[in-house]
């Protein structure tokens, strides 16, 4: 049994805008078929040829073609009550690569994007160390500097898919999840600089934005490869990614990645532990929760195509791709399945294949307009393998909205037009 995305036009009307114009080309025109004698593209001067362009001052710093317009992050207004503690969806089939731009980077806030005056910024170490510390951004940048590739993942990343298809479109079920470089300094070299009492067992890690954004790390994570980072992709973080300063945790959970980091206070027991908190649980089936999930499971999702990019060529050579992670390291091997996960083929992982990084990987097919079920099932190099839904929920439920790495599935039309749906 196939069941289909959402629950009706209340769930779907936000994605008229990108798939405009797109199912409606599927399967009009034919891939190479089109003569150079009768395309005027070719046979026809065009405006572009004619008049000079704008400039080198005339946009000092540089925007992408209009042209691509629609490649923007988007929210779903129904997810939250209010947009200031919401998020919005890196439109993950408009890219390519492993580098996600930063101005297509999702955001997730609980108290609005803060503003913060990098001149006035000041990082706080204080608790069980033996010299409690304050560091100017000027001070944190004579630190030695380290350059690392990572991916961030929301935990609710795939969150609303846990009962059943509810997001048409890959941004929207799979988009809180970026990759960049980031420049910045060990945690541990500033917790050296402190000295981190015998009793420290966790870091405090507490954001100067208006909900005081506050995660406990266990401190054999801070120690080994956690970073204070003020640069994204070699510029400035920007105001919605913690400028000008935030944690790394590379391949934990995003919410532990403060941003606008203000304060890290050593202590002998986990912050969630003396508040009694039970935020970032996973719920299961029995009542029971599962406290401190950090690490992000392996996980894939196919992003071409998809329900935002259907095929629009027709018959013929087609390539498919998308993107594969994992908490654990690097990803081993993606495959693929056009028909649901009964048979499976071996994915081309192409561009670096950095631990706890995203990974590009493609499938090259000739498609001959079959109805097809798109599915991708990523193995990192722990041996751990991606689940199907069906598979997570026999385990842990489906009262959680965290830590869904589940096999998605697209389906596909003869025309080209894709749905996000489940096979049962």
């Amino acid at each position: 049994m196939v069941e289909r995305s959402g629950n009706g036009q209340s769930r779907r009307g936000f994605l008229k805008a990108g798939l405009a114009g797109g199912a409606a080309l599927a399967g009009s025109l034919a891939a190479g078929r089109v003569l150079a004698a009768d395309d005027p593209a070719i046979t026809q001067i065009q405006d572009w040829n004619r008049y000079s362009g704008d400039g080198v001052d005339a946009h000092p710093y540089g925007m992408p073609s209009p042209f691509e317009k629609d490649a923007v992050r988007r929210n779903v207004a129904w997810l939250t009550a209010d947009p200031v503690s919401s998020v919005n969806f890196t439109p993950l089939h408009k890219l390519d690569g492993i580098i996600t731009p930063n101005g297509l980077c999702f955001e997730r806030h609980h108290g609005g994007a803060a503003v913060v005056d990098p001149a006035k910024h000041r990082l706080m170490i204080n608790g069980l160390v033996e010299k409690p510390l304050v560091f100017t951004m000027d001070d944190l940048r004579r630190f030695p500097r380290v350059n690392k590739i990572y991916f961030l993942e929301c935990a609710a990343n795939s969150g609303m898919e846990w009962r059943g298809s509810q997001l048409n479109g890959c941004q929207f079920t799979h988009g809180m999840v970026h990759c960049v470089m980031y420049t910045g300094v060990l945690l541990k070299d500033i917790l050296a600089e402190a000295g981190v009492k015998p009793a420290g067992k966790w870091v405090l890690a507490e954001g100067a934005d208006s909900a005081a954004m506050t995660r406990s790390i266990p401190m054999e994570k801070a120690l080994d490869d956690c970073m204070v980072a003020f640069a994204m992709n070699g510029e400035a973080l920007r105001v919605e990614q913690g400028y000008p300063v935030r944690l790394v945790v590379p391949g934990f959970e995003g919410n532990m990645w403060v941003k606008w980091l203000r304060r890290l206070e050593v202590g002998d027991e986990p912050w969630e532990q003396r508040e009694e908190t039970s935020k970032y649980t996973d719920l299961l089936a029995n009542g029971k929760a599962r406290h401190f999930t950090w690490a992000m499971d392996v996980k894939s999702v196919i992003t071409n195509p998809s329900p935002q990019a259907p095929i629009t060529h027709g018959k013929g050579r087609l390539v498919l791709t998308g993107l594969a992670w994992s908490g654990n390291g690097t990803v081993a091997r993606v495959d693929i399945s056009t028909d649901g996960g009964r048979n499976w083929k071996p994915a081309r992982i192409d561009g670096p294949s950095l631990p706890m990084a995203l990974h590009r990987f493609y499938y090259e097919m000739d498609w001959d307009g079959s109805e097809m079920f798109l599915q991708s099932r990523a193995m990192d190099e722990k041996g751990f393998v991606q689940p199907t839904k069906q598979q997570l929920r026999a385990v842990r439920g489906a009262n959680s909205i965290y830590h869904n790495n589940g096999i998605q599935t697209w389906y596909v039309d003869t025309n080209g037009a894709a749905e996000n749906v489940e096979i049962s």
